[in-house]
């Protein structure tokens, strides 16, 4: 049975995924009425979306694409990283490599041009230096007038977010003793009322809360190792949990990672203040390496593979029974709207797709990108960002 540290931990994990964004959305009057659909759509301004879940409150997209792919908008270069795109407002945030700095960027989401750059030095080697880039890893994540992020070395930042001017910044490191992480530190913070929740490793500030409009330490606590997804405890070889857990109706989490640990489902139910944590079954043979995990009324769809071959999978989140799977992509980045799962994979391709208990059908793929592409992508209406290494582009999936 799970102590209580690792309850406290679970129900930081249950609340990140279900932790919600308020954000305002003004239409222009003059707008045309493609230009106000966009305006209307859903933004994304932290890790999964809205929701931070990776399920997109979006219509109108194709049931199909031609053999070359979706009309492309845009495309150009950006430097190394493999930080998720934000939007909000028509403007893209990442982050990118340039020399031994990071880059912050704001992007226009219709064209592609930089709008402002905030950089700063952070040289860092990851210990799997030749195969894995020093990041930066995380995404910078929207939160009211600011934008927040992490750098692989643990620094955090807090930009304005409509000119990159630095308000705030902190060291993980060196200020809270947090536990250095040899792969780079790829948390992202959990907004939660005025503060951001990091994750910092350590006796007694294991996490961390700081106030969101100045920095200042609102509280910390807990006693733990750092990992590298979003607020949980899942023990591994070398440390190394990345995909972010799933929450699911009846306080069920699903939690999975590589590395022979697999994936396990805990019901989590709160009583008088306390949480208490039942594991319903566990699988070492349903791993997930760094993709995200889509649930959808009771089952999980994931790319399930890590060293060898790899299957698109679907797994009953109460009995953890695989119902389908496919092998037909490499490790893939998923995200599911207007019926369909769009999927990423890490050879560059990108793939239209419809999935069930029942079975998984493939509707149009076409290669897209061409470095290594680990980076989950962004759906905004219609419009789908996706990078890698080397590029971001820009596509339409509508009708």
């Amino acid at each position: 049975m799970p102590d209580s540290r690792l309850a406290t931990h679970l129900l930081l994990a249950s609340l990140a995924v279900s932790a919600q964004s308020v954000l305002g959305i003004a239409a222009s009057k003059k707008a045309t009425p493609k230009v106000a659909q966009e305006v209307r759509a859903e933004d994304w301004p932290v890790w999964g979306g809205k929701n931070r879940d990776f399920l997109v409150n979006s219509s109108g997209l194709a049931d199909s694409w031609p053999a070359a792919g979706p009309k492309k908008l845009w495309s150009r270069t950006l430097g190394d990283g493999y930080s998720a795109i934000a939007a909000e407002g028509g403007i893209l945030y990442t982050a990118f490599r340039r020399g031994s700095k990071d880059v912050v960027t704001a992007l226009d989401a219709a064209s592609g041009k930089t709008r402002w750059e905030y950089e700063y030095e952070n040289p860092f080697t990851n210990s799997f230096s030749e195969k894995v880039g020093p990041g930066p890893y995380a995404m910078p994540q929207v939160v009211g007038d600011r934008v927040v992020t992490a750098s692989g070395t643990g620094k955090i930042h807090s930009l304005d977010k409509k000119t990159g001017r630095p308000v705030w910044s902190h060291n993980l490191y060196t200020e809270f003793d947090g536990t250095p992480v040899q792969f780079g530190y790829s948390c992202h913070a959990l907004p939660y009322k005025n503060t951001l929740i990091y994750m910092s490793g350590g006796r007694g500030d294991g996490a961390i809360a700081f106030r969101q409009t100045d920095g200042a330490v609102v509280w910390k606590a807990l006693e733990f190792t750092n990992s590298y997804s979003s607020h949980h405890e899942h023990k591994t070889p070398y440390g190394i949990a990345v995909s972010t857990p799933v929450w699911a109706a009846g306080n069920l989490l699903f939690v999975a990672s590589a590395y022979g640990t697999g994936a396990r489902v805990l019901r989590l139910n709160q009583a008088n203040g306390q949480t208490k944590v039942k594991e319903l079954w566990a699988d070492p043979h349903i791993q997930l390496h760094f993709g995200t995990a889509i649930q959808r009324d009771g089952y999980v769809y994931l790319s399930s593979g890590y060293d060898g071959p790899v299957f698109m999978t679907a797994v009953e989140l109460k009995t953890g029974a695989i119902k389908w799977r496919d092998r037909g992509f490499a490790k893939a980045q998923l995200l599911y709207a207007d019926g369909k799962i769009i999927l990423a994979d890490q050879d560059g391709t990108l793939a239209l797709c419809k999935v069930s208990p029942a079975k998984f059908e493939v509707l149009s793929k076409a290669s897209v990108l061409e470095s290594i592409a680990w980076t989950p992508p962004t759906l905004v209406g219609t419009r789908l960002y996706v990078r890698d290494r080397k590029t971001i582009e820009a596509f339409d999936l509508g009708r």
